[in-house]
């Protein structure tokens, strides 16, 4: 049966008019005469059968019935450029494959990497995009996704990579301003606001004491803690496998043990077991397995 789809040129005349509130400029903005857009949302409204503008004079107002159909037309019309876009990018000769992965990890430990992958596999375009949260992998568009051992992961088959182990760390100024006998309770703490509880788990852990292990400034990203411990503006508690090159570097100190009594596994999320996936997917995950085994030597 064929469906019942207005025509693009009207799609796209009513979400100009009704973004500009103004035939005129949604005609200037288009290309076409006032007229054209005119008879473009005249045909919509009688295919519809519905009146999706108030028109008094020479000047037209969104009807409610307008409004709604606007923000649905306009999200419909920026998911089709999207995909169209995306497939226009694709490589004429090779594949692609599409990863999620929590943010922090892909910019300081997975893209860094990522050349090491397009040297073995060339005609391979790896697509990364950030996932805070697990999400149900099946049908979503992604070909794997890099996150936490989580039971929302049920029923996907799950490869262990890393351990998110928790190290404080600072500015080696921080320390110098305070005092080489400065306490851990005594410097300012930074948080990150999706685990509140991390400073007081470790103080737990390791027998620190903390008088108030909530008190600090918040960011919502392990990135952001890093960076915000590099400009001297506290004690970040953050994964060691984010900041060994500031280590290295004497950009950042960690004066104080590790929480290893509260890490996290990092895992390759996929939907089929790796001998049976497409030969892209296949590639990178062995791949990346691999390359988490020469981190761990």
């Amino acid at each position: 049966m064929r469906r019942k789809i207005p025509s693009n040129s009207a799609l796209q005349a009513f979400e100009a008019a009704a973004r500009h509130g103004s035939f005129a400029r949604a005609a200037d903005e288009l290309a076409l005469t006032e007229g054209a857009v005119s008879r473009q949302i005249a045909r919509l409204e009688a295919f519809l059968g519905v009146a999706l503008f108030e028109r008094a004079g020479n000047r037209v107002r969104l009807a409610p019935n307008g409004v709604r159909y606007a923000v649905q037309v306009r999200e419909t019309l920026d998911r089709l450029e999207r995909d169209s876009l995306y497939l226009m990018g694709q490589p004429i000769e090779g594949t692609s494959i599409d990863i999620a992965a929590s943010p922090t990890f892909a910019t300081r430990w997975l893209i860094p990497r990522l050349k090491h992958f397009q040297n073995k596999h060339p005609n391979v375009t790896v697509h990364i995009a950030e996932r805070m949260e697990p999400f149900l992998l099946a049908g979503s568009g992604f070909d794997a996704a890099i996150h936490f051992d989580h039971p929302a992961w049920a029923g996907m088959h799950l490869h262990p990579l890393l351990e998110e182990v928790l190290v404080p760390v600072c500015s080696p100024a921080l320390l110098a301003e305070a005092g080489p006998n400065t306490s851990l309770d005594a410097l300012p703490r930074l948080h990150r606001r999706q685990n509140p509880d991390a400073w007081q788990s470790y103080a737990q852990a390791t027998g620190i004491l903390l008088t108030n292990s909530a008190v600090g400034a918040r960011f919502d990203l392990h990135s952001m803690l890093i960076e915000a411990a590099l400009a001297g503006l506290g004690v970040a508690l953050v994964p060691r496998l984010y900041i060994e090159t500031e280590l290295a570097q004497g950009r950042l100190v960690a004066p104080w043990p590790d929480a290893k009594a509260i890490t996290k596994t990092f895992c390759l999320v996929l939907p089929d077991p790796i001998e049976l996936s497409e030969p892209p997917v296949q590639a990178f995950a062995k791949w990346l397995l691999d390359e988490a085994r020469g981190l761990a030597l």
